[in-house]
Parts: structure tokens; sequence; C-alpha cells
């Protein structure tokens, strides 16, 4: 019993560490941006109409629809929209149509991921650092180097891993909310009236008074709730009980204090009104609370990026973005991966972003497009897994989903005013990324049906070619084919070339499910085609770590025995060459045979030995 209170105590901490770095450090610029807007005058009503806008928008998105509901759709205890669009494909597989809708949407969302991954850090370390304005004007010229630099060193530092450092992150994370919490206290304790704000009673008269000004603003009050997404995503990480335990009985209290410490800051000093947060602290905290603030900011933004981190590898795995180099950096947790592509690009795309748009306050107007959108796709795939998943009526999944959808229409209708301010940012990263996925995925199905259309059945093959067999060597050949059933175009020309077979020969094909992970009972596939050949299927879910050579370890049992000393793996290298005709537009496939050309190698993928690897080159129109 006491060693699972103990585990259960060291996972909600690591999950305050990971989830809630994002949403904790909101603090710093959600109630600025509200109130520095301009859009809201300044009486003791609005702030009271604000706090509690505040508090009833952290309770029904975050307490009530992510901590309460969504975490409950979890894919084989794994969640974020890359399982939850797995999930509901998986629903309506009996409608392709409107599968097919579905993934298009949730693979833009997941698009957006990268916007709202450009945004975070930027905004969050850029807030972080302002704090030195308010300790002195003459700082200001040094925010912006000061942010690159924490920046870069942020991204160098991801190739060591996170294991060294990810075990300071929960600690240091709790001592930022006991902070803020603390600081709330400080500033409540000499207005405790502001309490009165959790009355849902002050949200609706500041809504119902002032109804457009209210749609202006939720563009800004949605930044208290971002990070939101992070709680559904990294449930396979820390499990729904931890993450639930930490938001209720931690981060939503030292929240909840903080915003109402900075109202009552308002309501007694307004000109505080530019930085309420680093206002709220005494002049001997500053700097250290700047410190601190700094590194919050850091660990959110490592939450953040190693979030980006998986989800690409997710997306190569379901096949809508080329094999990209994964490095893991810990012996023991194969989660933590390493992509340098993904890195250095998300790093110099937030350096554009901060050299851009130079304040967080500028950046604000950027954030929230993305994270509103993703927080709609979440909900609308929500409705056809209750729906077709589960099989609840249809009364009740409408009466479950449509408020959240009311609610997160509004806010992301909101934040459509901001789009020509710099909203346009986070959506044209999205769409990039989209575009990238999407030629992805149809070069790569132009390119199976034209292999189609060539392919020899192996099983007839076989026979047509025993019936005068060639010389036979020793040793295992494993042919590497997209095709069950197919002769792999590296095996004719191994043997128009090279004119032998070797006394074992594997065709296998490796398979990605659009479920998390593929226990070893179910990873492999495997028949006898006679003369010592075996057609092998290895499945693999969007988590898991493909390895051929140590899958095929579990075929040994089967009457097939490997020797890794005397197998060789041969793998066809096509090259793409666009031409015209039926296919996708000119420029797509030209698109399409960069990408190919510059995917990693298949060896290095599926974790091919490289001194027993042969490759073959073909040539492909499509």
């Amino acid at each position: 019993m006491s060693a699972s209170k103990s585990s259960l105590a060291a996972l909600t901490l690591g999950a305050i560490g990971v989830v809630y770095g994002d949403i904790g450090t909101s603090v710093l610029y959600a109630m600025k941006e509200v109130f520095g807007s301009g859009h809201v005058p300044f009486t003791e009503a609005n702030v009271y109409g604000i706090l509690s806008i505040f508090f009833w928008t952290l309770t029904v998105i975050v307490s009530i629809k992510y901590v309460v509901l969504v975490l409950r759709a979890d894919n084989h205890g794994e969640g974020g929209l890359v399982a939850m669009l797995a999930l509901a494909s998986q629903s309506v597989k009996d409608r392709p149509q409107l599968r097919r809708v579905l993934l298009l949407v949730g693979v833009f969302g997941t698009c957006l991921f990268y916007g709202d991954g450009v945004i975070t850090p930027a905004i969050s370390v850029l807030s972080a650092v302002e704090g030195l304005e308010v300790i002195s004007p003459a700082f200001k010229k040094y925010v912006i180097p000061m942010t690159l630099v924490i920046l870069f060193g942020l991204f160098a530092v991801q190739k060591r891993g996170t294991s060294g450092i990810g075990k300071f992150f929960g600690p240091i994370t709790v001592v930022w909310f006991f902070c803020i919490a603390a600081l709330g206290v400080f500033h409540i304790m000499e207005d405790p009236e502001i309490l009165w704000a959790i009355s849902p009673t002050y949200a609706v008269g500041f809504i119902w008074n002032q109804p457009f000004i209210t749609f202006i603003i939720l563009g800004a009050v949605v930044l208290c709730v971002t990070g939101g997404e992070a709680l559904y995503a990294d449930m396979g990480h820390f499990g729904k009980k931890p993450i639930r335990v930490a938001w209720f009985s931690i981060v939503m209290p030292c929240l909840t204090l903080n915003y109402f410490g900075q109202g009552a800051l308002l309501l007694v000093h307004p000109e505080t009104v530019k930085n309420p947060f680093f206002n709220m602290a005494p002049d001997w905290f500053l700097i250290p609370l700047v410190g601190l603030a700094t590194m919050a900011t850091v660990i959110a933004s490592q939450a953040l990026i190693s979030g980006a981190f998986s989800v690409t590898k997710q997306i190569i795995q379901l096949g809508y973005l080329p094999r990209l180099q994964v490095q893991h950096t810990s012996v023991k947790d194969t989660g933590q991966i390493y992509l340098p592509f993904v890195n250095w690009g998300l790093f110099v795309t937030i350096v554009l972003a901060v050299v851009m748009f130079k304040s967080s306050s500028n950046l604000a107007a950027a954030y929230g497009i993305a994270v509103c959108t993703d927080m709609l796709i979440t909900t609308v795939l929500t409705f056809f897994v209750i729906r077709y998943g589960w099989k609840y009526p249809l009364w009740l999944c409408i009466a479950a989903t449509s408020f959240f959808f009311v609610v997160d229409f509004a806010f992301w209708a909101s934040n459509l005013l901001k789009l020509l301010d710099g909203g346009w940012f986070p959506l044209l990263i999205g769409g990039a990324v989209f575009t990238l996925m999407l030629t992805w995925k149809d070069g790569r199905r132009l390119m199976n049906k034209k292999l189609m259309a060539d392919a020899i059945d192996l099983p007839s093959f076989l026979e047509a070619v025993f019936v005068s067999p060639p010389a036979r060597v020793d040793g295992t050949a494993v042919f590497l084919t997209a095709e069950v059933g197919t002769v792999p175009n590296a095996m004719l020309h191994n043997l128009k070339h090279n004119k032998v077979l070797h006394a074992n020969n594997l065709f296998v094909t490796v398979r990605s499910h659009e479920t998390p992970w593929i226990g070893l009972d179910k990873r492999i596939e495997i028949d006898s085609l006679g003369h010592d050949c075996w057609q092998v299927v290895i499945n693999y879910g969007f988590k898991n770590d493909p390895d051929v050579p140590k899958a095929l370890n579990h075929i040994k049992a089967r009457g097939c025995d490997l020797n890794p000393m005397t197998t060789s793996y041969f793998l066809s290298r096509d090259t793409v060459v666009p031409s015209l005709g039926e296919g996708m537009a000119p420029w797509r496939e030209k698109l399409f045979a960069q990408m190919h050309r510059n995917a990693s190698a298949a060896a290095d993928f599926l974790n091919l030995p490289n001194n027993a690897v042969v490759e073959l080159g073909s040539k492909i129109e499509i």
C-alpha cells in the first residue's frame, strides 16, 4: 500500500513538472493581455467579472472537459490528438467517407501542434525575461538577446536527453506553483473580498452587460488555459490519476490564488496593469522571481519540445511523414528520443517568431488560434468516439459534447479577430506541415499503386524459380517488402546480378497500426512458403520502436533459426521520378520526390545492423 502511495506521489510530482508547466506559466501574461488590450474599462466591477471568467474558464475547459471527461477517452492508455485521431478513425472504420474526413481533420489538428510548439516557448521565455524591465527600464534592450540565448541553450542540450535534468522538473515547478500562490495570498489579504469573484454571477453579469467586449477579450482569456491539451497528450506517461490529483490538489488552487491576487493588486494599484505579475513581488524578490520564472518557462518549453519529438515519431509511424533520424537518449526510457531535424527546425522558427513579434504582448496576438482549433477538433473527435466507439445514445453524446463545442467555438471565433495581428503565423506553420503530410501520404499511395501494378505474385514466382533453382549459399536473406505476397525488387536484382539464393529466405513486411502499442504476442505473423522460404509480417503500434532483428528473434520457435552472423538484409532503394499524367500536381510530385530522397535510410529506422545491409536501387515513375 505504501509503495503504491509512493508511486502515486512520484508520478504526481512528475506530472506537475511536465504536464502543467505550460498552463502554470500563463499567469505571466494572461491577466496582462486582458486589461492591457484597452478593450476593458478599468472598474472594480470589471475586475471582478474578468476574474470570475478566468476561474470558470479554468473550471469548464480544464477541470470538467479535460481532467474529468476527455481523460476517459484513452487509446490503450495513451492520450493526445494522435491517439484520439486513431480512436475516432477506428470507431468509424465501417464508414470510409466519414473516416477519411475525420483523418484529415485530425491530421490538420496535429499540424497545428507545431504552430503551438513555436509560439509557446517564444511567449513563455520572453514574458519571463521581460520581468527585467520591471526591475529597471534600462534592461529593455537586453530582453530579446537574453531570450534567444536561453532558447539556444535549451535546444542545444536536447541531444543529451532530459533524463538528467528531468528529475528537477517536478520540484522546481512545485516551488513555482507555491511561489505564485504565496504572492497571490499576500495581495488577497489586502482585499479579501476579491474572493467573491469566484461566484459565477460576476462572470454572467459581465457577459450579459458587455457581450461585444466579452467576445473580443475571449482571445486573451484563452491564454489562461494554454497547455490544456498537454493534460491529455501526456496521459500515457503518467496515467489519469496522478494528472487529476496534481490538478485539483496543487495546480488549480495555486493558479486561482495568483489570478485573484493580481486582481486585488490591480484594484489597489491600477498603474501596475502593464505587468501585474511581476509587480506583485516586493523589490527584494524581483530578481529571484525573474530567475524562477525563467526556469519555469524553460521547463514548460521542454515539455512541448519533447512532445513535438513524440508526435513526429507517431506521425511517421502512421505514414504521414517520411522517415527522420531518431536518436534514443535513454537506455531505460524508450520514450525519450531526439530528432535533430525537428529540434533545429523548431529553434529556427522560434527565433523568427521572437525577432518578428519582439514582445510577449505581440506574440499573444499570434497565440490562441492554434490552441482553440485543437480544442475544437478534440471535442468533435470525442463525439465520434463516444457515439460510434462506445455506442452511447445519440442524445447523450450530443448533450455531452455540444456544450463544450459552443464554448470552444466562442473562443475560436474570438481568436479569428487576431488573424491579421499575428494569428496567421501558427496557421501558416500548420498549413505548411499539413501540405507536407498530405503530399507524403498521397505520394506513398501513388508509389505503392505503381509498385502493385508492376508486382509479381510471390508464391507463383517461387514455384517457377524452384523448377530449376539457382545455386544456394549458406546464411539467411531477409528481403524487406512493402506489400505481402509480392516479389521484392531487391530479390529480382539479386537473382539477376548475383544468380544465387540463400539457404533461408524471409520476405518481411513491416506494418504500422492505428493503436499505440502492439504486444509481443501479436508482433509476428509467419507463413511457410516451402523451400525454406517464409512470409513474415511484423506489426507495430504508432508508439512502438521498430526493431526488425529483435522481432525476428521470435520466429526461432516456428522452425526458422536465424544466426545474426550469417543474416543479410536486402532493401530496395527506390528513386522517385515525377512524370506528367494522372497523380498529383507537378510541384507536389517534385516535393514528394525531394522528401523521399531526403528521408533517413530505412535500415536506420528499422534498426538493421549496418554491416549486414545490402541496398539495391531502382527507379519509380509517379
